[in-house]
């Protein structure tokens, strides 16, 4: 049997790194155009470059994003960029827009991958983008396991991609007016204000004044803020279904919310293939995806269409039960260690290193030394 692709997100260098080193078969990342993480670091050219290398160093995958819908202007430069791209052997590029396909198409053979923006809800619509040359197809968010097994029983012959964690929009497969009426930055240019998110008050139109009641206290209501989609307690249904990559959201998380997600998932594909995936097992991963930020978890459209308990309306707030310390540069011995520091510690705090594979390692930090005079210090500052 195939073994299902792990695709993860690098909003930038080091999140790349910290992927390939959880266990990601594969990475996307943003360039510099028709990007839809315009707010992103992304990568510079340069950083293209050295990021081909190190996928193929460590025998990955690594595609680009293109998915923006761009407008005329946006695309003089379009044509140059593809070459670009395709001199650095790059694995594919994701594109929504179906100009942006065609023009790729004609200055390249770089493999093309249809966005999850293109809203591709039924097997027609992805054998017609497998009629025009497209390598790979990332279905909509809005189907479920049943909708996505008869897309692959009737289209076969192309690789099939789902989201199986991250945040989810309010609208279909990302296609979303909001931020652009209400403050003039577009989502599909990367633009987005999440206005989805924002704190709202309803009131019903023939009683002006009057606050409408559902979902709503005094203070507001976020009625149209979704939970995330989690999936690792029915991950063994997905792969099921056949399709060919798994792919996690949030290139604009942290490097831990990359690097954790990334490990459990990892970990929950390799024990399904190994005949491990156990309650057991399941619980601890679902345990594991507490301690990174995220809002409330949701199933999605996986089983049902979402109702209400699918969306929170009492904040839009992140769950945070965890603190991101710091990054390992470096070991110089079995209990000391280079540590770039990213949030304060203090001299006695118990401390998790997220391991590569297997539970974490607790450690007390029982001494900080500064490393530019050597001194012992009791905390340590970014």
């Amino acid at each position: 049997m195939k073994k299902v692709e792990l695709l993860s997100p690098a909003g930038n260098f080091e999140k790349l790194e910290t992927v390939y080193h959880y266990g990601a078969d594969a990475a996307y990342i943003g360039g510099k155009i028709l990007n839809l993480r315009a707010f992103s670091k992304n990568f510079e050219d340069e950083e293209l470059e050295k990021a081909v290398k190190l996928a193929r160093k460590l025998q990955k995958k690594l595609f680009v994003t293109l998915n923006a819908i761009p407008h005329n202007s946006e695309l003089e430069l379009l044509p140059d960029y593809v070459n670009y791209l395709e001199s650095l052997n790059v694995d594919g590029v994701i594109v929504a827009d179906l100009g942006v396909f065609n023009i790729v198409k004609r200055n390249s053979n770089l493999p093309l991958i249809v966005s999850t923006q293109a809203s591709n809800t039924n097997w027609a619509s992805v054998s017609m983008w497998r009629d025009l040359g497209a390598k790979r197809v990332i279905l909509a968010r809005e189907l479920s396991l049943k909708e996505i097994s008869e897309i692959r029983e009737k289209v076969p012959d192309i690789d099939i991609e789902v989201f199986i964690h991250g945040a989810m929009c309010v609208s279909i497969s990302g296609r979303c007016l909001l931020s652009n009426y209400l403050t003039g930055r577009d989502a599909n240019r990367g633009q987005c204000t999440q206005p989805c998110r924002w704190k709202y008050y309803l009131m019903e139109e023939k009683r002006p004044g009057e606050y409408f009641p559902v979902f709503e206290d005094e203070r507001g209501t976020y009625i149209m803020n979704s939970k995330d989609l989690c999936t690792v307690d029915f991950l063994d249904k997905i792969i099921e279904t056949g399709v060919d990559s798994l792919k996690i959201e949030g290139r604009m998380k942290s490097s831990y919310y990359a690097g954790m997600t990334t490990k459990v998932y990892r970990q929950a594909i390799d024990s399904y293939y190994n005949k491990e995936y156990t309650k057991e097992l399941i619980d601890s991963l679902k345990k594991e995806l507490e301690s990174v930020s995220h809002r409330e978890y949701t199933s999605g459209f996986y089983f049902h269409k979402p109702g209400e308990n699918s969306q929170n309306y009492k904040t839009s707030s992140y769950i945070r039960n965890y603190k991101f310390v710091g990054k390992i540069i470096e070991k110089i011995s079995e209990d000391q260690y280079v540590v770039d520091v990213r949030n304060k510690i203090e001299k006695g705090e118990e401390l998790e290193i997220v391991t590569k594979k297997g539970e974490n390692t607790k450690v007390l930090l029982d001494q900080i030394v500064n490393l530019e005079d050597g001194s012992l210090i009791d905390s340590a500052n970014p």
